[in-house]
């Protein structure tokens, strides 16, 4: 399936893209990690630490293990604080 996987922060920086799609048959957010961080060299160290990431599935917050179903778009990000 064809998805649009979204990078913010320090996940952008180290991929060095916004934004990109892929297709993929991977059935949660953790099994795209492991496929992405084959990618390249920017997106193995983007997913080093997977302890240090939230996703969040069509703009709703996931786990790591939630299955993507039907999700167009998976954003990565780390987690988020208040202030």
């Amino acid at each position: 399936m064809t998805r649009e996987i979204l990078y913010f922060a320090w996940l952008r920086e180290r991929i060095g893209l916004p934004r990109e799609t892929v297709d993929s048959d991977a059935a949660t957010p953790r099994a795209l990690i492991a496929e992405l961080a084959a990618r390249s060299d920017g997106h193995a160290a983007a997913f080093d630490d997977i302890a240090a990431l939230r996703c969040a599935l069509d703009q709703v917050l996931a786990d790591l293990d939630a299955p993507l179903g039907d999700a167009r778009e998976v954003a990565f990000f780390p987690p988020m604080t208040g202030g």
